[in-house]
């Protein structure tokens, strides 16, 4: 069964976690990807002892911490850029396993100007191989989020999971419109099916076609989190109950 939760982008940006840990669960929502920059203050310059009690404050709550949401990304044309990219995410990759997150998510960005797509697509995939050996020691998944101009689409993304060949690196389905090919989405997740570790959505009135999409999930035996990716809202409490109520309407075995 497929389960609810959120990213921290953007609803629940400002948030402490004290409002998280209290928010959340009184919404009907299971789990949270806290995403770097906001209010949560999850990020690598906690000490081991705060690291620990966030870890904790999660084990000791009904809400999952579901990994954290990095913006970490390997297509600059400058390798020092990729090597630093790389550095922070075996970083973020410590922080994750020190605060009980499963998976750590990264990204493509595109593709640079005058790049040959083939040549950046083989590096993202190398430096995706290389943090996912290192997540690997530290049981922290790779999760690459479907994203970026030209490598958002299908199947340059699939190529880019191809060239990340470590059992390690996994998709983040991030319900784009791109993902369509012919009207179908059927196509492209197909080309990843067995990779994915982690789905994002968003507005479920948006014409996605959700329905679809988890009924695929479902079939291919995926059991984790959809975790909504919503702007912010003066209103989040009544927001989140009435999502709930659509994407429950939305499950296959409700239709």
């Amino acid at each position: 069964m497929l389960r609810l939760g959120t990213v921290s982008y953007n609803i629940a940006r400002d948030w402490t976690l004290d409002e998280i840990f209290d928010r959340l669960p009184r919404v009907g929502f299971e789990g949270i990807e806290l995403r770097t920059t906001h209010a949560h203050g999850v990020e690598v310059g906690l000490s081991g002892a705060q690291r620990e009690a966030v870890r904790a404050r999660f084990a000791d709550s009904p809400l999952v911490l579901v990994g954290l949401g990095s913006a970490f990304e390997f297509h600059s044309a400058d390798p020092e850029e990729v090597r630093r990219n790389v550095e922070g995410t075996k970083e973020y990759l410590r922080l994750a396993h020190d605060v009980g997150a499963p998976g750590v998510k990264v990204r493509p960005n595109g593709i640079p100007d005058g790049a040959d797509p083939d040549a950046t697509f083989r590096q993202i995939g190398e430096a995706l191989a290389e943090v996912g050996e290192y997540g690997e020691g530290f049981g922290v998944e790779i999760r690459v989020e479907v994203h970026g101009p030209r490598t958002s689409s299908f199947p340059a993304f699939a190529e880019i999971m191809r060239q990340a060949d470590h059992p390690n690196v996994k998709v983040c389905w991030n319900s784009n419109p791109t993902d369509l090919i012919d009207g179908s989405i059927e196509p492209a997740f197909a080309m990843v099916r067995d990779r994915i570790g982690l789905v994002h959505i968003n507005e479920l009135h948006s014409g996605y076609p959700y329905r679809t999409l988890f009924g695929l999930l479902e079939r291919s035996g995926y059991e984790g989190f959809t975790l909504a990716e919503i702007p912010e809202s003066p209103e989040p409490d009544r927001l989140l109950r009435y999502y709930r109520a659509l994407w429950d309407a939305l499950q296959p075995h409700r239709g």
